[in-house]
């Protein structure tokens, strides 16, 4: 066995055992803050990747060493070709679905490219369409065994040279660990951004009725509006994680620091899990707000449950989803593994489906995140003609809002989010959207109260305490 590891029993959190981390090079976090033992079981972190790809206005970077260089071949091509040469063994994956490889994000705007839908907004100048680096090591969390595992493959060494990178790199991680006492952060008060939006109440209202009458005319099924929030804080990015994780536990939530930018998500939602032969994804659609009162919010929970608009909502959706996978599922393996429900979270009921399917032989992940990509239940049915009606009625680019965020790893698994409940962070200015989907009943003052319930947590984020 050329990679090496070291195990730990009954570890602190992930989030405190992150942060002497946070600040380097391209760190990320992976969080599970609600536990499942499908859905909620690991987390995982790393910084300082070997290798950064890059897709920005076309073209196609990879950044090692220090040096930034265009590849001259495609996305596709470069991102496999990446990750072929770098294979962990199989007898060296352990039981985590992720020890190594590429961690990043599809921002929403790469969808255009998949889809060959016209940009009427003009990208957010620094932030690329995709950007993944890829990690030789990573802390690993197994949530329910109380472990952690830091694990260090060796790459992008290959021969001889393999272990010796393994051994000096699981050394490194291993000082950095054994220093994370004196990354305690004080939090400075008065940090509250003054939030505004880019569009009115009566503005977006507007929006819900062009959309309905494009509903009524026949183009659309449905579609997600949305509006962006924008303001200017002290805080620093991993203060800012830590305080949204506290306010909205999620099962997907991410950190992930670019070199001039930062990702910042308590995302409850599932985009893509795939194990190796198992597809799955979990679209939610229908939210209500909690109070903290039994009674309030016992009565919103049943209001969910029992109403038409949010079943046929997200019944499109889940319809939408099945045939994405389809197009890249063995035929009749597609199937609806869980029906409608309702999950519980700090803030709001959320009702949610998962679809899974059995990833057909002749296609690998890449295939799959381009036939899946971007997710339903933020774009609407179907899907192409409501990323242009989205164009058009929503008054900015989305950037990385409603895109993905996670692994691919060099053991044949991979694991995204949606982008929601997310906040984008350049020098000290934050901004992030809150949408919902639109139907044919939608009542235009709700839809824009439900962007607020959904902003609530992250205005609690930023509240001092």
């Amino acid at each position: 066995m050329q990679a090496c590891y070291k195990v730990f029993r009954k570890p602190a959190s992930a989030q405190r055992t992150f942060a002497p981390f946070s600040g380097k090079p391209y760190a990320f976090l992976l969080e599970s803050g609600r536990r499942h033992r499908l859905r909620g079981r690991f987390s995982f972190f790393s910084a300082s990747p070997f290798a950064v790809l890059r897709y920005e206005g076309g073209r196609v970077t990879v950044e090692s060493e220090g040096q930034k260089k265009q590849t001259g071949r495609s996305l596709q091509e470069t991102l496999r070709a990446l990750m072929k040469e770098y294979v962990l063994p199989q007898e060296e994956r352990l039981s985590y679905p992720f020890l190594c490889g590429a961690v990043g994000f599809l921002a929403y705007d790469f969808g255009f490219s998949l889809e060959e839908v016209r940009r009427r907004h003009r990208p957010q100048a620094g932030i690329p369409d995709l950007m993944f680096g890829f990690y030789d090591c990573a802390v690993a969390f197994d949530h329910f065994k109380k472990e952690m595992v830091v694990f260090s493959s060796g790459f992008p060494q290959h021969g001889r040279g393999r272990k010796k990178r393994a051994r000096r790199r699981l050394g490194e991680v291993l000082q950095v660990l054994e220093e994370r006492a004196g990354h305690e952060m004080s939090l400075p008060v008065g940090s509250e951004p003054a939030w505004r939006s880019d569009v009115t109440q009566r503005e977006y209202e507007t929006a819900v009725r062009k959309a309905k009458a494009y509903i009524a005319a026949g183009d659309i099924y449905q579609v997600n509006l949305s509006q962006r929030f924008r303001g200017r804080t002290r805080l620093e990015d991993r203060q800012i994680y830590d305080r949204l994780a506290r306010a909205f536990p999620a099962g997907f939530s991410a950190y992930f620091r670019g070199k001039d930018f930062s990702i910042i998500s308590a995302s409850p939602e599932q985009f893509l899990m795939f194990d190796g032969q198992t597809v799955a994804t979990r679209p939610m659609k229908g939210t209500r707000p909690r109070s903290g009162r039994a009674g309030e919010d016992a009565r919103q929970r049943q209001q969910l449950w029992k109403s038409r608009k949010e079943k046929a909502e997200l019944l499109m959706v889940v319809d939408l989803e099945r045939n994405d996978l389809g197009r890249v599922c063995d035929y009749g393996s597609v199937r609806l593994r869980e029906k409608r429900t309702l999950e519980a979270y700090r803030t709001v009921f959320q009702a949610t489906s998962e679809i899974a399917g059995r990833l057909h032989p002749g296609k690998d992940r890449w295939d799959l995140l381009k036939a899946c990509f971007p997710g339903g239940s933020v774009t609407g049915c179907p899907k192409i003609r409501a990323m242009e009606i989205i164009e058009e009625l929503e008054p900015v680019g989305r950037g990385i809002y409603t895109g993905a965020l996670g692994y691919l790893s060099f053991h044949d698994t991979l694991q995204f989010n949606i982008l929601i409940r997310t906040l984008l962070k350049i020098k000290d200015r934050v901004s992030f959207y809150v949408g919902g989907g639109i139907v044919a009943d939608s009542d235009p003052r709700r839809e824009y109260e439900e962007t607020l319930v959904k902003a609530r947590a992250l205005f609690e984020a930023f509240k001092d305490v």
